[in-house]
């Protein structure tokens, strides 16, 4: 098990720019792939951009593509992800999660998850 904790959002207008973190606990942060996911108002969680263990491999969701940036810091432990040309419909609550093996980009196949933090773009 990891625990996650997100950080970094806020409200930001639109072609703006924010850079959330998710810090993880744990020794073996280094073996879990790591994805990004947001939900909206009335909506599900969403799949947003995932990177492996190594950071080697990177997926995105086709909707935030040449925008949002993935990254991870094993020395830090943490994992981030970069948004620019930030845009109203991009307003959601950001979650970070974990998953041991290989990278996926399906929601129910991580079984570790932070808090949350809202991202709100103003139009």
């Amino acid at each position: 098990q990891v625990q996650l904790v997100e950080s970094g959002g806020g409200l930001v207008q639109a072609g703006g720019s924010l850079r959330l973190s998710c810090a993880a606990s744990g020794r073996t942060f280094s073996s879990y792939a790591m994805g990004w996911f947001r939900q909206a108002p009335g909506k599900e969680r969403v799949f947003v951009a995932a990177l492996s263990w190594s950071g080697g491999n990177t997926y995105y969701a086709d909707s935030v593509k040449g925008r949002f940036t993935i990254s991870r810091d094993n020395a830090k432990n943490t994992v981030y992800l970069q948004m620019n040309s930030l845009k109203p419909e991009d307003t959601a609550v950001y979650y970070c999660a974990a998953r041991s093996g290989i990278v996926v980009v399906i929601t129910s196949m991580y079984d570790n998850w932070g808090q949350g933090t809202q991202v709100t773009v103003s139009s």
